[in-house]
C-alpha cells in the first residue's frame, strides 16, 4: 500500500530542519485530510462510517508519544484493520490482516500523536467493504518527544520480547499481550547530546502465530509508540504455543516463542 504524502512529510523535515513547531502549525491549519489519505491507503474503494469497528481512543492523551487505542470488531468476517491517524507525518499506523479462523474480537496498542487529529478504524469485511469509526484526540508531540532509553540501551534489548496472559471476558477467547523492545525511532526526534535527528528505525511487520495458525499479522509506521505492544484475544485453536516473528525498518528479524498457558 501507498504511503507517498507520509514520507515525504518526513523527507522535507530531515532535509530542511524543520521544527517540530513548525510542523505541528502547518498541520494545525491543514482542512480535513482524510479525503486524500483515504484515497491513498485504500485506493479505488469508499469508506463509510457504521457500527462494524470500535474504536477506543482518549479524547486528551496524558502522553502524546503513548497513547493507548483499541480496535473492536463488532461483527464477525473482519479479515484487515487499520489504525490511522490522519495528522501525523505517516497517517498509517498499522494494518492488521487478522487470521481466518483467529476469533480476534480486539487489538490493542499504543501510538504516538503529532497533533490535534481525528484518528480513524477502518476495518475491512470478508466482502472486501471498508466501515469505519472515527475519533478526535488532543495531543501534540509526540512523533518528535525523546526517546523514554538512551541509544546504547535501547541496542542492548534491541528485538526482545515479553509475553503476558490475561483472563479473558469469554470463555471461548484466550487473552494476551506482546511487547517488542524497540526504539522505533521516527525520524524526527533529536539527539539531545548531538542536537542532530536519530535516523527512522521501526518495526514494520509483526506476525502472531499458535502453532502454525495465523492470528494476527501487522504492517507498522513510526506512528507506533517505542517498545511496541500489542494486546489481543483469539480462539484457541488447540496449539500448545504462541511464536512471534518481527522485522525492522533495518532488516534485522526477531523471534520468540511461549508455551501457551505461561505468563512470564
Amino acid at each position: 500500500m501507498t504511503q507517498h504524502a507520509p514520507h515525504r512529510c518526513v523527507a522535507f523535515l530531515l532535509a530542511f530542519g524543520l521544527t517540530a513547531g513548525a510542523v505541528l502549525t502547518a498541520q494545525a491549519e491543514t482542512a480535513d485530510v482524510w479525503p486524500d489519505i483515504s484515497r491513498d491507503i485504500f485506493p479505488g474503494k469508499s469508506v463509510g462510517l457504521d457500527q462494524t469497528i470500535a474504536l477506543e481512543a482518549p479524547a486528551r492523551a496524558e502522553d502524546a508519544a503513548i497513547v493507548p487505542m483499541t480496535l473492536r470488531f463488532k461483527v464477525g468476517g473482519v479479515r484487515r484493520a487499520t489504525l490511522v491517524i490522519d495528522q501525523n507525518p505517516m497517517p498509517m499506523a498499522a494494518a492488521f490482516e487478522i487470521g481466518p479462523n483467529a476469533g480476534v474480537s480486539f487489538i490493542e496498542t499504543r501510538v504516538r500523536v503529532n497533533s490535534y487529529t481525528n484518528v480513524h478504524a477502518v476495518a475491512e469485511t470478508d466482502d472486501g467493504s471498508l466501515h469505519a469509526e472515527v475519533k478526535f484526540v488532543k495531543a501534540a508531540g509526540g512523533c518528535s518527544a525523546p526517546a523514554g532509553k538512551n541509544m546504547d540501551e535501547a541496542a542492548a534489548n534491541l528485538g526482545k520480547m515479553k509475553y503476558r496472559e490475561f483472563k479473558s471476558s469469554s470463555a471461548d477467547l484466550r487473552e494476551a499481550q506482546i511487547m517488542i523492545r524497540h526504539p522505533n525511532s521516527s525520524g524526527m526526534q533529536m539527539d539531545q547530546v548531538t542536537h542532530l535527528y536519530i535516523p527512522a528505525h521501526y518495526v514494520e511487520k509483526v506476525e502472531v502465530r499458535q502453532g502454525a495458525d495465523l492470528i494476527f499479522a501487522m504492517e507498522g509506521g513510526i506512528s507506533l509508540s517505542e517498545d511496541p505492544v500489542f494486546r489481543f484475544d483469539y480462539k484457541p485453536n488447540g496449539a500448545k504455543t504462541i511464536s512471534v516473528e518481527a522485522h525492522d525498518t533495518k532488516g534485522a528479524v526477531f523471534k520468540s516463542e511461549w508455551p501457551i498457558g505461561d505468563a512470564s
